[in-house]
């Protein structure tokens, strides 16, 4: 049959594409088979704009067990322990429905952890919004929210750690990422390749439904008035089945008798069979009919893009079959024979006795459309622009503060509305609601730390993760910010006492058909490649998220800030030596370890917030220094040196001591070195390879004598400790107090500012 041109799009197919579908098929698709490969070659699932750009990421390393291409990577963590780990995003989907587009990315995550033979033991996420001003956004934010602590609480896996950015860039189209780990239970790392022919295909979990219908193919779409209309493209979790599938799964994967096994996530059986059947270069055959429906009168088309959540395929070894369906029997669950591996390299789907749909397995899986667009001769104008900018543009400073548009806000001033503004600010109203001890091995609580820490039972280890990118950064200059982004992950968590190890990533663009899109993208891939070469952080996998924009009146889309999330993982050789970021104890002597070189306002949360600005350089990274300044900070913490540590990150230093002040509920006395600088580039500028750390007197010297071997003399003993509940900053040069506010202060701004916003 053939089709019409809106009948091809409408499936998100190109012209061109549906051309080369005819062409290797030897014919026109049927209906379900253009579904097939409408999802399968959306970018969602295929990659068709960014995989050349992924090809430059360093994927190996002695720790790494499994990289790209399986449903998460697994690294090694010693002594018989192995990590498997991912993100993925549920961007879209929330736009529309939040609470269960959330809560279907945390189940979505949680499948790909435990079918690798792994029991999860920590999510994370990282969300985007517009601004809390809006009524709108408000919804979204409640929604998302709600929707990750419902599916995660209920399904008993804690939620540990995030980050979140409010900016009106992501007004339109919020971003939900989110991050699982697990530790493998299984002798063997379970693979998804399908493998001897005639051993049977399982379908386990849940029945299949109408819901999630292309869910795939909207992935990779921009936003308009009209998406409100494909509801039925957001799927309907539930955490509870879920649990009972985690444990089905683990205890059917030591039984021995499961060759492999796939999550039906995005495009659901279509991806399922033809990701198994090509990896194992065999063929499946499948009959619809012998899947256990919810409800009456599908058709091959809805049951091959159904998105119905919390069902697995399995290849079991053949006469073991019977064995597996009991185990998932007791536990309240679908499971039934439905299908065979065959010789031939292809999907044959069955119905009522007929076939359906006969699809090679690498023409939907592996050998898909790849486009390279051109990349542009330099950067677009805005970031041209953006990057003449100089400080010198802003208003004079004064010891006292500075004159802005006719009004005068002081040092402290400002501080009080930095601490206040929801990119800074506490996030506790959203972790107060996600279960974060679930399990009882969360060591180091949400708000507390620089990354999460769980406890590896058994062990005196400990696994420390982190989620990091700073969009403004991104935006302004994509290849130095992307480096930025995997130097803040690494030091975040070397600020707890972990060792870097591995990276996944959730790249998050507008069209790649746009060229200032596809030149952000690129300069993003190539920035965070670099970063995890010089940072032995290997990628192991990840998500690729484009398309994301919103049309507004006219037609004319709206991208968000390019968003390359950077999920990383680090190793705590001994859980005695890690360490949070509030000051511990009166008198501690506090330093700041790193250089000042990179120090800028360029693309600062200062000169956004008070500034109304985004224009400037972002920081860059000097990898020699960075690797020096966390080995630095990790050995400390291993020697008992170090008390607290922070990442100076966000607002700079005067926000990084106002965190540490109000996490120990001590004060600070701070002198700032300020000769070559402006005030508010000392106190608000950002920079990269810098943390803030607190040691006893009585270890200072010992300390001393280390930093001068290894950072020479980059570093700074810039104060002390106090009971007096408050922060007070002045500078070398200058003796008089610039800053003198007290924690309650602090802290009222620091911990209020989201549920004010949210209740207004």
């Amino acid at each position: 049959m053939s089709f019409t041109p809106e009948e091809i799009a409408n499936e998100g197919l190109k012209p061109e594409e549906y051309t080369e579908i005819v062409n290797r098929l030897g014919r026109e698709p049927n209906k379900a088979e253009l579904g097939m490969f409408g999802v399968m070659w959306s970018e969602h699932c295929c990659y068709k704009n960014s995989r050349p750009l992924l090809k430059q990421f360093p994927t190996t390393g002695e720790r790494i067990l499994v990289g790209p291409g399986e449903n998460a990577g697994v690294v090694d963590l010693g002594d018989g322990l192995q990590l498997a780990f991912k993100i993925e995003s549920h961007n879209h989907p929330s736009a529309i429905e939040p609470f269960q587009g959330a809560a279907t990315g945390v189940g979505g995550i949680l499948r790909d952890i435990f079918t690798m033979g792994a029991r999860p033991i920590a999510l994370l996420n990282s969300l985007r919004f517009g601004s809390l001003d809006d009524t709108r956004v408000r919804r979204l934010f409640n929604g998302v929210v709600s929707g990750i602590s419902h599916y995660g609480n209920s399904v008993g896996v804690p939620t540990v750690g995030g980050e979140v950015y409010f900016d009106a860039a992501y007004s339109g189209n919020p971003l939900v990422n989110v991050m699982a780990l697990g530790l493998m239970e299984t002798s063997e790392i379970v693979k998804s390749g399908a493998a001897g022919i005639g051993n049977p295909v399982l379908y386990v979990g849940s029945t299949t439904g109408r819901d999630g219908m292309g869910g795939a193919s909207f992935a990779s779409a921009e936003l308009t008035e009209e998406s409100e209309k494909d509801r039925p493209a957001v799927q309907v979790g539930d955490p509870f089945l879920e649990k009972s599938l985690i444990e089905a799964c683990l205890e059917a994967f030591k039984t021995g008798a499961v060759v492999a096994a796939q999550d039906m996530g995005a495009a659901g059986i279509t991806c399922s069979t033809s990701e198994m059947a090509a990896k194992g270069g065999v063929g499946i055959e499948l009959d619809l009919d012998l899947i256990p429906v919810r409800e009456s009168g599908m058709i091959p088309y809805e049951y091959l893009l159904s998105e119905s959540q919390e069902r697995m395929l399995f290849v079991a070894h053949k006469g073991r079959e019977q064995e597996l369906i009991e185990i998932f029997h007791r536990w309240g669950l679908q499971a039934v024979v439905a299908g065979t591996v065959i010789a031939e390299p292809i999907v044959k789907i069955l119905f009522k006795g007929e076939v359906a749909a006969l699809v090679p397995a690498a023409a939907l899986a592996e050998n898909t459309p790849l486009y390279h667009h051109k990349l542009l001769s330099q950067p677009p104008e805005y970031a041209r622009k953006a990057a003449e900018w100089t400080s010198e543009a802003l208003p004079t400073c004064t010891l006292e503060g500075i004159e802005i548009k006719g009004s005068f806000h002081s040092w402290q001033d400002i501080l009080i509305t930095l601490l206040d503004t929801p990119n800074i600010a506490s996030k506790r109203w959203i972790y107060r609601q996600y279960d974060h001890q679930v399990q009882n091995n969360t060591v180091l609580l949400p708000g507390g730390a620089d990354a999460a820490v769980i406890r590896l039972r058994s062990h005196n280890k400990g696994v420390a993760a982190t989620v990091d990118c700073n969009p403004r950064y991104i935006y302004i200059d994509p290849y130095e910010g992307a480096k930025a982004v995997v130097a803040e992950a690494a030091r975040n968590l070397s600020c707890v006492g972990a060792e870097p190890i591995a990276v996944t990533d959730n790249l998050n663009f507008g069209s790649p058909e746009n060229p200032i899109g596809y030149w952000q993208l690129s300069e993003a891939c190539r920035g965070l490649a670099e970063a995890c070469r010089e940072l032995a952080t290997p990628v192991t996998g990840g998500n690729v998220s484009l398309y994301n924009e919103t049309l507004d009146a006219n037609g004319t889309p709206q991208p968000i800030y390019p968003t390359p999330v950077v999920g990383m993982v680090g190793l705590i050789a001994d859980l005695t030596h890690i360490c949070g970021q509030g000051w511990q104890n009166e008198g501690d002597f506090i330093y700041l370890i790193g250089g000042d070189e990179s120090l800028t306002l360029g693309c600062s949360e200062y000169l956004a917030t008070i500034h109304g600005l985004v224009a400037g350089k972002p920081p860059q990274v000097n990898f020699d220094l960075e690797r020096r300044v966390q080995k630095a900070c990790r050995e400390g913490i291993s020697k008992g040196w170090i008390h607290s540590a922070h990442d100076s990150a966000e607002g700079g230093i005067a926000i990084s001591l106002a965190e540490s002040c109000i996490a120990g509920n001590l004060g600070a006395q701070v002198q700032l070195q300020s000769s070559t600088y402006r005030t508010d580039e000392v106190l608000f500028g950002e920079a990269t390879g810098r943390i803030l750390v607190s040691v006893s007197p009585a270890q200072a010297s010992e300390w001393e004598a280390y930093l001068q071997t290894q950072l020479e003399n980059n570093w700074q003993k810039i104060g002390v400790v106090i009971s007096n509940s408050s922060l007070r900053v002045s500078t070398t040069d200058h003796r008089r107090t610039l800053i003198d506010a007290s924690i309650k202060e602090m802290g009222n701004a620091f911990y209020n500012a989201v549920e004010h916003r949210l209740n207004t």
